[in-house]
């Protein structure tokens, strides 16, 4: 049976959660009131979990992303394609979402391979 290893557990979610050689991250929003702010403080906060998972950006499998308002997706790439492995680009997939508080406008939710 294989374990199951949670990382910065907190009384509603883990931070990360690994199972087998895969790596399921929480949805990550940032600080900041622009869309490129708070993508680079979410990213951030990415890349801090997958290396307490024993894993990196360029493991990424999957990328999901949530846009409080999709006319932000030309701004939200602009930092995506700064921040990604461009030799190891996941799966992704974008879509508009009403976000937990009104103060975010994109989400993040990772899944990754472990190095």
């Amino acid at each position: 049976m294989m374990s199951i290893k949670r990382i910065d557990v907190g009384s509603r979610m883990s931070g990360a959660v690994i199972h087998g050689n895969t790596v399921y991250l929480a949805g990550q929003v940032g600080e900041g009131e622009s869309v490129t702010d708070q993508c680079k403080s979410s990213l951030a906060e990415v890349d801090r979990l997958l290396a307490a998972s024993g894993s990196s950006k360029s493991k990424i499998l999957q990328t999901i992303i949530y846009l409080a308002d999709i006319a932000d997706f030309a701004e939200m790439n602009a930092v995506w394609e700064g921040w990604i492995d461009p030799a190891n680009p996941p799966a992704r997939a974008t879509s508009e979402a009403k976000l937990a508080a009104p103060k975010y406008k994109v989400e993040f939710i990772i899944t990754a391979a472990l190095d």
